[in-house]
Protein backbone atom coordinates (compact mmCIF):
# COMPACT_ATOMS: atom_id res chain seq x y z
CA UNK A 1 0.00 0.00 0.00
CA UNK A 2 1.22 3.51 -0.83
CA UNK A 3 2.66 5.51 2.01
CA UNK A 4 0.62 8.35 3.54
CA UNK A 5 2.31 11.67 2.84
CA UNK A 6 -0.17 13.96 4.61
CA UNK A 7 -3.08 13.45 6.99
CA UNK A 8 -5.38 16.28 7.99
CA UNK A 9 -7.62 15.38 10.93
CA UNK A 10 -10.65 17.48 11.93
CA UNK A 11 -9.00 20.65 10.61
CA UNK A 12 -10.98 23.82 11.31
CA UNK A 13 -10.17 27.48 10.71
CA UNK A 14 -12.20 30.22 12.33
CA UNK A 15 -11.90 33.98 11.87
CA UNK A 16 -13.81 35.48 14.76
CA UNK A 17 -17.37 34.21 14.36
CA UNK A 18 -16.79 32.93 10.82
CA UNK A 19 -15.90 29.27 10.30
CA UNK A 20 -14.00 29.10 7.00
CA UNK A 21 -12.97 25.43 7.30
CA UNK A 22 -15.10 23.08 9.39
CA UNK A 23 -13.62 19.79 10.64
CA UNK A 24 -12.17 18.68 7.29
CA UNK A 25 -10.45 15.31 7.01
CA UNK A 26 -8.04 14.44 4.20
CA UNK A 27 -5.47 11.72 3.71
CA UNK A 28 -3.03 11.96 0.80
CA UNK A 29 -0.95 8.99 -0.30
CA UNK A 30 2.08 8.77 -2.57
CA UNK A 31 1.44 9.54 -6.25
CA UNK A 32 -2.21 10.48 -5.70
CA UNK A 33 -3.70 13.04 -8.07
CA UNK A 34 -6.49 14.82 -6.21
CA UNK A 35 -8.72 17.69 -7.28
CA UNK A 36 -10.47 20.04 -4.86
CA UNK A 37 -13.55 21.89 -6.03
CA UNK A 38 -16.30 23.98 -4.50
CA UNK A 39 -18.11 27.29 -4.99
CA UNK A 40 -16.60 30.64 -4.05
CA UNK A 41 -16.23 30.90 -0.30
CA UNK A 42 -16.15 27.13 0.18
CA UNK A 43 -12.88 27.33 2.12
CA UNK A 44 -10.62 25.75 -0.51
CA UNK A 45 -7.72 28.20 -0.40
CA UNK A 46 -7.95 28.60 3.37
CA UNK A 47 -7.66 24.84 3.70
CA UNK A 48 -4.67 24.90 1.34
CA UNK A 49 -3.06 27.52 3.56
CA UNK A 50 -3.22 25.10 6.49
CA UNK A 51 -1.79 22.22 4.42
CA UNK A 52 1.27 24.31 3.52
CA UNK A 53 1.88 26.03 6.86
CA UNK A 54 0.83 29.48 5.63
CA UNK A 55 -1.99 29.48 8.18
CA UNK A 56 -2.25 27.56 11.45
CA UNK A 57 -5.57 25.77 11.92
CA UNK A 58 -7.74 26.84 14.83
CA UNK A 59 -8.16 23.18 15.71
CA UNK A 60 -7.28 19.78 14.32
CA UNK A 61 -4.01 18.06 13.42
CA UNK A 62 -1.71 17.99 10.41
CA UNK A 63 0.69 15.06 10.12
CA UNK A 64 3.21 15.22 7.27
CA UNK A 65 5.68 12.43 6.63
CA UNK A 66 4.67 10.87 9.94
CA UNK A 67 5.42 14.02 11.96
CA UNK A 68 2.77 16.17 13.63
CA UNK A 69 3.68 19.67 12.45
CA UNK A 70 0.36 21.36 13.22
CA UNK A 71 0.84 25.11 13.54
CA UNK A 72 4.46 25.06 12.40
CA UNK A 73 5.82 27.60 9.91
CA UNK A 74 5.68 27.15 6.14
CA UNK A 75 9.39 26.33 5.88
CA UNK A 76 8.83 23.32 8.16
CA UNK A 77 6.14 22.03 5.80
CA UNK A 78 8.54 22.62 2.88
CA UNK A 79 11.26 20.68 4.71
CA UNK A 80 8.78 17.81 5.02
CA UNK A 81 8.25 17.76 1.26
CA UNK A 82 5.27 20.07 0.69
CA UNK A 83 5.47 22.75 -2.03
CA UNK A 84 2.74 24.96 -3.45
CA UNK A 85 1.72 27.63 -5.91
CA UNK A 86 -0.64 30.54 -5.28
CA UNK A 87 -3.69 31.98 -7.07
CA UNK A 88 -1.55 34.96 -8.12
CA UNK A 89 1.88 33.67 -9.19
CA UNK A 90 4.61 34.66 -6.75
CA UNK A 91 7.68 35.17 -8.90
CA UNK A 92 10.64 37.54 -8.68
CA UNK A 93 9.65 39.83 -11.53
CA UNK A 94 13.06 41.47 -12.04
CA UNK A 95 14.95 38.16 -12.07
CA UNK A 96 15.20 35.96 -15.14
CA UNK A 97 13.11 32.81 -15.34
CA UNK A 98 16.26 30.74 -14.87
CA UNK A 99 17.31 32.68 -11.77
CA UNK A 100 13.82 32.30 -10.30
CA UNK A 101 14.09 28.52 -10.55
CA UNK A 102 17.69 28.52 -9.38
CA UNK A 103 16.56 30.34 -6.24
CA UNK A 104 14.19 27.48 -5.47
CA UNK A 105 16.90 24.91 -6.07
CA UNK A 106 19.56 26.64 -3.99
CA UNK A 107 17.42 27.74 -1.06
CA UNK A 108 14.05 26.04 -0.74
CA UNK A 109 15.38 22.75 -2.08
CA UNK A 110 18.86 22.67 -0.65
CA UNK A 111 18.01 20.29 2.21
CA UNK A 112 16.12 17.80 0.08
CA UNK A 113 17.04 15.29 -2.58
CA UNK A 114 15.06 13.62 -5.32
CA UNK A 115 16.06 10.86 -7.69
CA UNK A 116 14.59 12.31 -10.88
CA UNK A 117 16.91 14.11 -13.32
CA UNK A 118 14.36 16.91 -13.83
CA UNK A 119 15.35 18.26 -10.43
CA UNK A 120 19.05 18.55 -11.23
CA UNK A 121 19.23 22.16 -12.41
CA UNK A 122 17.18 25.20 -13.36
CA UNK A 123 17.41 24.55 -17.11
CA UNK A 124 16.09 21.01 -16.66
CA UNK A 125 13.11 22.26 -14.67
CA UNK A 126 12.38 25.00 -17.20
CA UNK A 127 12.49 22.38 -19.94
CA UNK A 128 10.11 20.15 -18.00
CA UNK A 129 7.45 22.89 -17.84
CA UNK A 130 8.07 24.05 -21.42
CA UNK A 131 9.92 27.29 -20.71
CA UNK A 132 13.41 26.49 -22.04
CA UNK A 133 13.26 29.36 -24.54
CA UNK A 134 12.41 31.84 -21.79
CA UNK A 135 15.31 31.15 -19.43
CA UNK A 136 16.92 34.61 -19.94
CA UNK A 137 13.62 36.53 -19.88
CA UNK A 138 12.72 38.52 -16.72
CA UNK A 139 9.76 36.87 -15.01
CA UNK A 140 7.81 40.13 -15.16
CA UNK A 141 8.00 40.00 -18.95
CA UNK A 142 6.32 36.60 -19.20
CA UNK A 143 2.63 36.17 -19.98
CA UNK A 144 0.37 35.20 -17.05
CA UNK A 145 0.23 31.63 -18.37
CA UNK A 146 4.03 31.38 -18.49
CA UNK A 147 4.33 32.95 -15.05
CA UNK A 148 2.13 30.12 -13.75
CA UNK A 149 4.38 27.57 -15.43
CA UNK A 150 7.41 29.30 -13.93
CA UNK A 151 5.91 29.14 -10.46
CA UNK A 152 5.33 25.40 -10.93
CA UNK A 153 9.00 25.01 -11.89
CA UNK A 154 10.01 27.00 -8.80
CA UNK A 155 7.86 24.78 -6.60
CA UNK A 156 9.40 21.67 -8.15
CA UNK A 157 12.81 23.16 -7.39
CA UNK A 158 12.01 22.70 -3.70
CA UNK A 159 12.16 18.93 -4.44
CA UNK A 160 8.74 18.14 -2.92
CA UNK A 161 6.89 14.88 -2.54
CA UNK A 162 3.52 16.67 -2.49
CA UNK A 163 2.68 19.59 -4.79
CA UNK A 164 -0.28 21.87 -4.00
CA UNK A 165 -1.62 23.84 -6.97
CA UNK A 166 -4.02 26.71 -6.30
CA UNK A 167 -6.06 27.58 -9.41
CA UNK A 168 -3.19 27.34 -11.89
CA UNK A 169 -5.69 27.43 -14.77
CA UNK A 170 -7.40 30.66 -13.68
CA UNK A 171 -7.67 33.21 -16.48
CA UNK A 172 -6.11 30.95 -19.11
CA UNK A 173 -7.44 30.09 -22.56
CA UNK A 174 -8.88 26.64 -23.25
CA UNK A 175 -5.66 25.63 -24.99
CA UNK A 176 -3.55 26.87 -22.08
CA UNK A 177 -5.79 25.02 -19.61
CA UNK A 178 -5.24 21.78 -21.52
CA UNK A 179 -1.47 22.35 -21.44
CA UNK A 180 -1.56 22.96 -17.68
CA UNK A 181 -3.66 19.83 -17.13
CA UNK A 182 -1.19 17.81 -19.19
CA UNK A 183 1.71 19.17 -17.14
CA UNK A 184 -0.06 18.22 -13.90
CA UNK A 185 -0.43 14.64 -15.12
CA UNK A 186 3.26 14.55 -16.05
CA UNK A 187 4.25 15.81 -12.59
CA UNK A 188 2.58 12.74 -11.14
CA UNK A 189 3.36 10.22 -13.89
CA UNK A 190 6.97 11.19 -14.67
CA UNK A 191 8.17 12.68 -11.41
CA UNK A 192 6.18 10.45 -9.10
CA UNK A 193 4.76 13.26 -6.95
CA UNK A 194 1.40 13.47 -5.25
CA UNK A 195 -0.61 16.48 -6.42
CA UNK A 196 -3.60 18.33 -4.97
CA UNK A 197 -5.15 20.76 -7.44
CA UNK A 198 -7.74 23.41 -6.51
CA UNK A 199 -9.58 24.68 -9.57
CA UNK A 200 -12.73 26.53 -10.64
CA UNK A 201 -12.34 25.07 -14.14
CA UNK A 202 -14.26 21.94 -13.15
CA UNK A 203 -14.32 20.30 -16.57
CA UNK A 204 -10.54 20.25 -16.98
CA UNK A 205 -10.00 19.11 -13.42
CA UNK A 206 -12.51 16.26 -13.59
CA UNK A 207 -10.83 14.90 -16.73
CA UNK A 208 -7.35 15.08 -15.20
CA UNK A 209 -7.57 13.91 -11.60
CA UNK A 210 -8.35 10.49 -10.18
CA UNK A 211 -10.00 11.60 -6.95
CA UNK A 212 -12.16 14.63 -6.22
CA UNK A 213 -12.78 16.34 -2.89
CA UNK A 214 -15.68 18.79 -2.70
CA UNK A 215 -15.89 21.56 -0.10
CA UNK A 216 -19.04 23.56 0.57
CA UNK A 217 -19.38 26.20 3.26
CA UNK A 218 -16.17 24.96 4.83
CA UNK A 219 -17.20 21.31 5.09
CA UNK A 220 -16.19 18.33 2.99
CA UNK A 221 -19.34 17.01 1.34
CA UNK A 222 -17.81 14.47 -1.06
CA UNK A 223 -14.56 12.57 -1.64
CA UNK A 224 -14.29 9.95 -4.37
CA UNK A 225 -13.85 9.08 -8.03
CA UNK A 226 -14.76 11.91 -10.46
CA UNK A 227 -17.63 9.94 -12.01
CA UNK A 228 -19.11 9.21 -8.59
CA UNK A 229 -18.71 12.76 -7.32
CA UNK A 230 -20.30 14.15 -10.49
CA UNK A 231 -23.43 12.08 -9.76
CA UNK A 232 -23.59 13.00 -6.07
CA UNK A 233 -26.83 14.86 -5.38
CA UNK A 234 -25.29 17.05 -2.67
CA UNK A 235 -22.47 18.07 -5.00
CA UNK A 236 -24.85 18.85 -7.84
CA UNK A 237 -26.91 21.02 -5.52
CA UNK A 238 -23.93 22.78 -3.96
CA UNK A 239 -21.71 23.30 -6.97
CA UNK A 240 -21.95 21.40 -10.23
CA UNK A 241 -25.62 22.15 -10.71
CA UNK A 242 -24.99 25.88 -10.44
CA UNK A 243 -22.27 25.61 -13.09
CA UNK A 244 -24.61 24.09 -15.67
CA UNK A 245 -27.63 26.22 -14.80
Amino acid sequence: MARTLLAASEVSVRFGGLTAVDSVELEVRERELIGVIGPNGAGKTTFFHTLSGVLAPTSGRLVVGGDDITGRAAHIFAAHGVARTFQTPRVFRDMTAEDNVRFGLEFAGRRRSHAHDAFDDARSLLGFVGLSDYAPVPAGGLTPARQRLLEVAMALGARPQLLLLDEVAAGLTETEVELIAGLIRRVRDELGLAVIWIEHHVGALMKCVERVVVLHQGRKIADGLPRDVARDAAVMDAYLGTQSA
